[in-house]
């Protein structure tokens, strides 16, 4: 082997191992005479290999105490660069960034929002006229735990679902996916698992990933979780979290029942798991039983935003939990984001919640959406698409293809003539959803119809094929 071959194999070795995280950022590489001895090269080959890494910025020279892994070379690996590489079809990054860029150029049967018409653009207008008037909440930070105001006004909404929770033990985020990022800083070290339903909101999956901990699945079925399925898993995995949609899931669009609302905080206590319940849709559907409210915030965290609800240009999310944790939580997004949400977001938030007009925009909105799910259903059923179960509420119906149809295939097909889906695998962590699609009810145009209508028999013949 040539000197120059023998230099690239130690730099390859270097960097397999700070690719595998075995050197992280600041670690202290081997000394010149314990790698040549490791890799059974000369010592001026290793330093051949060591200043060719440093040019690369891979790693750093430091005068008299040796050679250290750079920051930017240990960095964590993004989400969507561990485990295997997945098909873009079913990559919730890809499925995600497919939504949202290019907004204008697409029909987005599979996105997670509602359309700009169908948000209560006038009172977003007349709060953010109202705002205008306070030049101080136009440039100052806003307070470590947020707007006093509209704490009061979520404690308030949780009080009327039987849910009695002080404003202090409320912590403003800067949006519901921040929400569950704190948490998981909080709680979680890496090699610790995370229980998530399947088929679970696609963005839990990538969240857990870019914190380095193992994922296991519970199947949700149209009440929740079975509850002797989950103690089991919970007894055998030990998992530090459980995270989950109660009302509306997302994307089945099932709720808890009671009886499993009841035990699950239960099985949760008594082996040391937390269960993190994201509210997002809980205004689509009152009255739907909450682990939350039934568990009185002691080993449950409720958490949401109003991204669905009122805008996603207005990001805030939130976080109910026990003061220990609320106190914790805030000084950790004081250190990573020095405070909470953008005052100017909570504060226009906070008018429209107070106003009075938010109560009537949701009641229009669950009669809109409600005539919207049974159109959809209606113009699925000649294509042989079926609505799985009726969800009660929300904007999304979660359905199966006809047989031997497959969602990724379909996806791909569809995305050609853009229009983007969200197959079932996208939310499957085992990936037996190929059959399902997720739609929104108010997103589906007739064209995206029209063009799924075509590619479906293609979609057929794929999965015959494979």
């Amino acid at each position: 082997m040539t000197k120059a071959s023998q230099t690239v194999r130690v730099m390859e070795g270097i960097r397999a191992r700070i690719a595998g995280r075995l050197l992280r950022a600041g670690d202290r590489l081997p000394s010149v005479r314990a790698s040549a001895a490791s890799f059974e090269v000369s010592p001026a080959t290793v330093v051949e290999a060591y200043d060719r890494l440093v040019a690369e910025g891979l790693i750093e020279a430091v005068p008299r105490s040796g050679f250290f892994v750079s920051a930017l070379a240990g960095a964590p690996q993004s989400p969507a660069a561990r485990g295997e590489p997945r098909d873009h079809a079913i990559d919730p990054f890809w499925v995600s960034r497919q939504s949202l860029d290019d907004a204008q150029a697409r029909d987005k049967p599979g996105c997670g929002w509602l359309p700009p018409d169908w948000m209560p653009q006038a009172a977003l207008q007349k709060a953010m006229r109202e705002l205008a008037r306070d030049p101080e909440r136009l440039v100052l930070y806003g307070p470590t735990a947020g707007d006093p105001a509209l704490r009061r006004q979520i404690a308030l909404r949780f009080a009327a679902e039987g849910l009695e929770c002080d404003p202090e033990r409320i912590l403003l985020t800067q949006s519901g996916s921040q929400a569950l990022d704190l948490i998981c800083r909080l709680l979680l070290k890496p090699g610790d698992t995370v229980l998530l339903d399947d088929p679970c909101y696609f963005n839990y999956q990538a969240l857990v990933a870019a914190h380095d901990v193992r994922a296991i699945s519970v199947p949700f079925t149209p009440t929740g979780p079975d509850p002797e399925t989950f103690e089991a898993l919970v007894v055998a995995e030990r998992p530090r979290l459980y995270i989950t949609n109660s009302s509306l899931h997302n994307p089945t669009g099932a709720s808890l029942n009671l009886v499993t609302a009841h035990r699950l905080p239960g099985i949760a206590a008594a082996h040391g798991m937390v269960i993190v319940e994201d509210d997002i849709f809980a205004d689509f559907a009152p009255g739907t039983p909450t682990m939350a409210a039934l568990d009185g915030l002691s080993g449950v965290i409720r958490i949401g935003s109003f991204s669905k609800t009122l805008s996603a240009a207005l990001r805030c999310g939130y976080i109910a939990a026990r003061p220990e944790w609320i106190e914790a939580l805030a000084d950790l997004q004081l250190a990573t984001g020095f405070g909470g949400p953008s005052p100017i977001a909570t504060g226009v938030i906070g008018r429209v919640l107070s106003g009075g007009g938010y109560r009537r925009h949701m009641d229009e909105l669950r009669r809109r959406l409600t005539k919207a799910r049974a159109a959809l259903a209606q113009r699925l059923g000649p294509l042989g698409i079926a609505p799985q179960g009726d969800p009660g509420g929300g904007f999304t119906l979660w359905c199966r293809l006809p047989e031997g149809a497959d969602s990724a295939e379909l996806a791909r097909l569809c995305l050609a003539r853009d229009v983007v889906l969200a197959p079932g695998n996208v939310f499957s962590p085992r990936q037996q959803a190929d059959a399902f699609l997720r739609f929104n009810v108010a997103q589906t145009s007739e064209r995206a119809l029209e063009v799924i209508a075509e590619a479906l028999p293609a979609s057929r013949a794929h999965r015959r094929v494979a």
